[in-house]
């Protein structure tokens, strides 16, 4: 049995994380502020799954509180931490942008800094797709450098690559920040388009399409997140003995540091989607097209073959087996 730390286990990928570790028997500290970010009645319901558990243990706790923080890893001892806490959400970045200086700044901080008193043996945190920006060379490849973030949100995950290279660097703390693209499934995020559109077609309203429906979104499913969460944790991060500072890749390191994209490797129209949702729901969607929204993207595509290789997985559920899973929840979950 592995003490292992997951923050943001009140959270939709946390949650499915934890999940996955009490099955295999490992012991799950889970950490959350439970905030109103959106409904905290949907986080309380994960949480109220995980706490009937063997093997799980839950603190409601902010990790920009360093005070609190530092007391906890000194208490706590946890062998590896996954961290995915943070303020999550392109748009609300554009409206609300110290949250995520607090959260993704201050929070990773704090773990960096519990984790490096504390000697873990591995520590892997949520980078996310939206740190690709600009870039339109596609497959996105963690190969590739990513120095132009279009929101706020992309760049404080960014910075948290960067602040895990230089705790691999000066303290040999193993990092691994995983690039997850458009995640979906059960237990969903209300602010993200599948719940969205879900809700606004079953009441009877208009959905809002972005880019008039001129969208590629990898989507991926969750249960897909949480096996290659679980796998890049088991997998301590190593340094790349043939790294090179004259030709600096970004995705390794001398130091003991890696980055992954978990994708689904299958890029999706956004209208594919909407039209899948609307044979599940069995009701047609009326949709209002919109043009771009500041800090979107037209496409995303990931280049997974980095994770297959080291990690042993490749994300594979279909969006149409996906989609149609999610509805079931919704319905049962909602009494729809």
């Amino acid at each position: 049995m592995t003490r292992i730390l997951v923050t943001g286990a009140a959270g939709f990928i946390g949650s499915h994380v934890a999940h996955k570790l009490l099955d295999r028997g490992d012991e799950v500290l889970g950490l959350d502020n439970v905030n109103d970010y959106y409904d905290p009645t949907l986080k309380e319901a994960r949480l109220a799954r995980l706490t009937g558990r063997a093997g799980f243990r839950f603190v409601r706790m902010d990790v920009a509180d360093r005070e609190g923080m530092a007391e906890f890893f000194r208490r706590e001892k946890p062998s590896r931490v996954i961290h995915l806490a943070a303020q999550a959400g392109v748009r609300y970045s554009l409206v609300n942008p110290h949250a995520y200086v607090d959260a993704n700044v201050v929070g990773f901080v704090n773990i960096l800094e519990g984790c490096r008193h504390a000697q873990i043996e591995q520590l892997t945190y949520a980078s996310t797709s939206s740190v690709y920006g600009a870039n339109t060379a596609m497959p996105f490849s963690v190969h590739q450098n990513v120095d132009h973030p279009l929101t706020l949100y992309a760049a404080s995950k960014k910075a948290n690559e960067l602040m895990a290279h230089t705790y691999s660097h000066l303290f040999g703390l193993p990092t691994t920040g995983l690039r997850f693209f458009t995640v979906y499934g059960p237990w969903g995020r209300p602010d993200m388009a599948l719940f969205l559109f879900t809700k606004a077609i079953l009441e009877g309203r208009p959905i809002d399409v972005f880019n008039e429906g001129r969208m590629q979104r990898d989507f991926t499913y969750v249960d897909d997140i949480a096996e290659g969460v679980v796998r890049a944790t088991d997998r301590t991060a190593a340094g790349d003995p043939a790294w090179s500072g004259d030709a600096p890749d970004p995705s390794t390191s001398r130091a003991p540091y890696r980055l992954y994209n978990i994708g689904n490797n299958q890029p999706v129209q956004l209208m594919h989607m909407i039209g899948v949702l609307e044979r599940e729901l069995g009701m047609e969607a009326r949709k209002n097209l919109l043009p771009m929204q500041p800090g979107d993207v037209p496409a995303t595509f990931a280049d997974v073959d980095d994770l297959v290789r080291d990690c042993g997985f490749k994300p594979a559920t279909s969006i149409e087996t996906g989609v149609a899973n999610f509805v079931r929840w919704y319905r049962d979950y909602y009494k729809v």
